[in-house]
């Protein structure tokens, strides 16, 4: 089995920055594309912010500029940088990992979540 843990949510001031982390443990052969994505209460869940093996990335238009999605191979880990953060980033970030085990071909696994609240 595979275990995505993260943290570094919280509650931070408009204009201020968080630096979300997620770690995967388990029987990991190799890691493809890593993610986090976003749900805020009321609304569907969507991508923020996407990463591949070789490190090319994807983000969301609403964060371009502001947020930097990384990941250390080494430690089976990706983080999110998020700057800048305004009340509408507000939600509950997930972290999402394509993962290929020694045993199961390539399939998603997701964090428990992590809450960010942006607010004066």
């Amino acid at each position: 089995q595979v275990q995505l843990v993260e943290s570094g949510g919280g509650l931070v001031q408009p204009g201020g920055s968080l630096r979300l982390s997620c770690a995967a443990s388990g029987s990991i052969f190799r890691i493809n594309a890593m993610g986090w994505y976003r749900q805020a209460p009321g609304k569907q869940r969507e991508l923020v912010a996407a990463i591949t093996y070789a490190s090319s990335t994807t983000y969301a238009d609403s964060v371009k500029g502001r947020f930097t999605i990384s990941r250390d191979n080494a430690k089976n880990t990706v983080y999110l940088q998020m700057n800048s953060l305004k009340p509408e980033d507000t939600a509950v970030y997930y972290c999402n990992a394509n993962v290929q085990t020694l045993v199961w071909p390539p399939r998603d696994y997701w964090g428990q979540g992590t809450q960010v609240t942006v607010s004066s």
